[in-house]
């Protein structure tokens, strides 16, 4: 098995795809067939064992015992659940529980493993080199990739983040663990500023860099980023099964709250491996492109974007829509650069018709606003005693809005609402301390919950000295700090 680009490049290892991050192209990198793991769910493994086994199978040419090795460092004591990824009963629903982690959002499942997947390619081509790992970030992705990386050696990471789009505890870990030689910088602007910075920085002539330093990302556009992804789809169908609550023959609905379409795009490779995912739903806050899009065919970037009590889908470019794309139209790379280029000079695109259809047979999508997220998030806590993040909320309403199925229906809860608890008090009716410092034990107060280990003590670093610039100036800023 190879990795290829969505736009042409020629193909490459799973090790060197892990390594560049995007092909020289522009492209993003997909494997050019995809194995059976039907069999991954009658397995006894446990959470790390599964992710092993998926490792050797999808990321071929690196050995496959460092794999299963690495897997169970992954998913090892830093996550606060013996399940990884615990499936849960919520009213009608099942939500998978994805911020049981360090930083206690989903992001932790695959920046706990990426960083280890790159330092094992690493050694494998590229002994003694040294490589910044470049980022941009809504809120969540930063503080994993952060602490994914933090102290693995021939690696430095580099975040930039939006100031005024990101949550204070969101900040407070940024800013926390962006210490030593990795940094968090925030820009003046918002996040797809962010990532089109990033994408520019990681397109410099390698000469423009000191000798023996390369750039790369740990964004969802690595596929190492949506390898470990797809992990927890199979723990859910197996968890279900065993339940005895999937009959054979039967799918599975996910639904996914969704900004940079890396992990519904996980939903999507899952079923490629021949598991019983139905239908992906695609949950969208008030900056509802990708909910238009599947609607009708048409990409449209050419709106202003809104700052929403759901930070992490605040994006109107969605990277990872490219590789649907690339799949939804036959794998027509000439179409998809078309596509792409159109967007950066235009700012829009239309698809053609059997491409909209492929994409409407696989997906749906559902947008919401603020004010839904918050009225969702007091009825599932006053009817259930369940407490949903506002990111977590605007899926489960996507859920309610579902015809009636007999699948199975799995909502994906992408963080912890501690994360977001300005959100989570507004929506308990409890008034939101004008200090920031006690916001995590107002919440823990108000709704009787512990705060999580993940977030323990962080109010300590509330009112860190942040380093703000001008989104222009991104590029510039990485290449001053990555050559010192």
């Amino acid at each position: 098995m190879f990795y290829h680009s969505t736009r042409g490049a020629g193909s490459v290892s799973a090790a060197e795809a892990l390594l560049r991050g995007t092909a020289p192209d522009g492209g993003l990198y997909l494997p050019d067939v995809l194995p059976n793991c039907a069999d991954l769910l009658t397995s006894t493994l446990d959470y790390a064992g599964l992710a092993g086994r998926l490792f050797t199978r999808l990321l071929p040419g690196l050995p496959g015992e460092a794999l299963e090795g690495l897997a169970r460092v992954a998913y090892g004591p830093q996550f606060d659940h013996p399940d990884i990824t615990p499936l849960v009963s919520v009213g009608e629903n099942r939500v998978l529980e994805l911020f049981h982690g360090p930083t206690a959002a989903f992001k932790d499942l695959a920046l706990q493993a990426l960083p280890r997947l790159m330092a094992l390619a690493r050694g494998q081509l590229d002994p003694g080199g040294r490589y910044a790992v470049l980022v941009a970030t809504s809120g969540d992705t930063g503080p994993a990739a952060l602490r994914g990386f933090a102290g693995l050696p021939g690696f430095t990471t580099l975040v930039y983040y939006p100031v005024e789009g990101v949550s204070p505890v969101q900040r407070a870990q940024l800013l926390a663990l962006g210490q030593g030689g990795s940094r968090a910088v925030a820009i003046r602007g918002d996040f797809d500023q962010a990532q089109a910075g990033v994408k520019a920085a990681l397109a410099q002539p390698a000469e423009l860099l000191p000798r023996g330093l390369r750039l790369t990302s740990a964004n969802s556009i690595n596929i190492g980023r949506l390898v470990p992804q797809v992990v927890y789809y199979v723990a859910a169908i197996r968890q279900l099964l065993r339940e005895g609550c999937l009959q054979s023959g039967q799918l599975v609905d996910f639904i996914v709250p969704t900004g940079n379409f890396g992990d519904v795009y996980a939903g999507f490779l899952a079923r490629g491996l021949g598991l019983p995912v139905g239908r992906l739903t695609v949950a969208c806050n008030a900056n509802r492109v990708l909910a238009d899009f599947i609607q009708t065919g048409v990409y449209d970037r050419r709106r202003a974007l809104k700052r929403t009590l759901s930070p992490s889908m605040d994006i109107l470019v969605s990277s990872n829509l490219e590789r649907l794309l690339y799949e939804a139209c036959g794998r027509d790379a000439g179409r998809v650069k078309g596509w792409m280029d159109q967007l950066r000079s235009q700012g829009h695109y239309r698809v053609d018709a059997d491409t909209l259809a492929f994409i409407q047979r696989h997906f749906s999508a559902h947008a919401s606003n603020d004010a839904q997220a918050l009225d969702a998030m007091r009825r599932v806590h006053q009817r259930h005693g369940y407490l949903l993040d506002p990111h977590t909320a605007a899926a489960w309403l996507a859920a309610q809005a579902q015809p009636p199925s007999c699948r199975p229906r799995v909502v994906l809860a992408t963080a912890s609402p501690f994360k977001f608890p300005e959100a989570a008090l507004r929506a308990l009716g409890q008034p939101v301390p004008g200090d920031g410092r006690a916001l995590l034990s107002a919440l823990a107060r108000a709704s009787g919950m512990p705060v999580p280990a993940a977030l323990s003590g962080l109010e300590a670093d509330w009112g860190m000295e942040e380093r703000v610039i001008d989104s222009a100036a991104l590029v510039a800023d990485a290449m001053g700090r990555v050559a010192t």
